[in-house]
């Protein structure tokens, strides 16, 4: 028995994606064992070094992190610095790390981690779906050597965040979505706007974080990549996408999922479209415990007072 769930995260880190690094690190229940990088918000050297920073920010120096694609498998890069800004961070400034990237590039220290420990690591995947991809390409037997996969990706009955018809994370490189969704993993969760637009962090949370002081480091990494969001473009929330996806792979039941077949659009006017396409082992996400999910957040990243992770 496993009493603690051991992750890799793979990330293009921008604002959520560092609240998710965050979520990660400070849930008692989960055991981060590495994080693989990739090009997605902003460049990859550009995620790279967020990545770092964001870690040793919260003090977890010894969570190894290794860069992986610099672009889609087929297709021009894509970005959204439009919302991360160009540093990726929402202009937040962190310290830059000294420490320097894992050996192996990010597929590989994926393939090379779940061989090491067969059936016991959790995926997370919080930007496009390439090094993932390029992993199952190197390794067929990847999905049996993971316990599980989760991705935050993809818009089933709501509208896209870049086109009207997809999600970012898809839409960046919609060829290696649509090679790991059809791909038969032993338990795939797919996390997309449907539920991650129900998870929004909200601007007096974000100015209870950026009262509490240097004293508190989580708090204060909140206040800062989140400040251009609320105070620049004037939001009254930020949505949760990223740190859902984790608290997902640890705590399932914040979720209501079907099972189905997922097909990505690869071409024409809903390009990176994703649909539900009849019988499937896929578990997207139609509901979520929203409530629940933005206490134990809050808790376990001590934004509420608390000082104990519920996760």
């Amino acid at each position: 028995m496993i009493d603690r769930i051991p992750l890799i995260l793979d990330v293009d880190t921008g604002i959520d994606d560092a609240l998710a690094l965050a979520l990660a690190v400070h849930t008692p229940a989960a055991e981060l064992i590495a994080v693989t990088t990739l090009a997605g918000n902003v460049g990859v050297e550009r995620t790279t070094a967020n990545t770092l920073a964001v870690l040793d920010w919260l003090g977890a120096t010894d969570v190894p992190v290794h860069r992986g694609a610099s672009r889609p498998l087929a297709r021009a890069p894509r970005d959204a610095a439009y919302f991360h800004d160009v540093d990726g961070l929402g202009g937040a400034k962190l310290p830059s790390s000294r420490r320097g990237v894992g050996a192996d590039r990010g597929p590989a220290a994926i393939v090379r981690l779940a061989s090491a420990r067969p059936g016991e690591l959790t995926l997370v995947c919080v930007g496009p779906l390439t090094n993932l991809a390029i992993a199952l390409n190197v390794e067929p037997a990847l999905p049996t050597l993971l316990r599980e996969l989760v991705v935050m990706g993809g818009a089933f009955n709501v509208p896209g965040n870049v086109t009207p018809h997809a999600e970012f994370n898809i839409f960046a490189d919609p060829d290696a979505a649509a090679q790991v969704l059809s791909t038969a993993f032993t338990r795939l969760t797919v996390v997309g706007l449907d539920v991650t637009q129900e998870t929004a962090l909200p601007r007096s949370v974000w100015e209870a974080a950026g009262s509490m002081g240097t004293a508190h480091p989580t708090a204060r990494l909140v206040a800062e990549v989140c400040r251009q969001a609320f105070v620049e473009r004037g939001l009254a929330s930020v949505y949760l996408h990223d740190p859902l996806a984790v608290a997902a792979a640890l705590a399932p039941s914040l979720l209501l999922v079907e099972e189905t077949a997922v097909e990505v659009l690869r071409e024409g006017t809903e390009e990176g479209a994703t649909r539900a396409s009849g019988a499937g082992s896929v578990r997207v996400a139609h509901g979520v415990d929203a409530e629940r999910f933005l206490q134990l957040f809050t808790e376990t990243l001590s934004l509420s007072g608390s000082t104990k992770g519920s996760l």
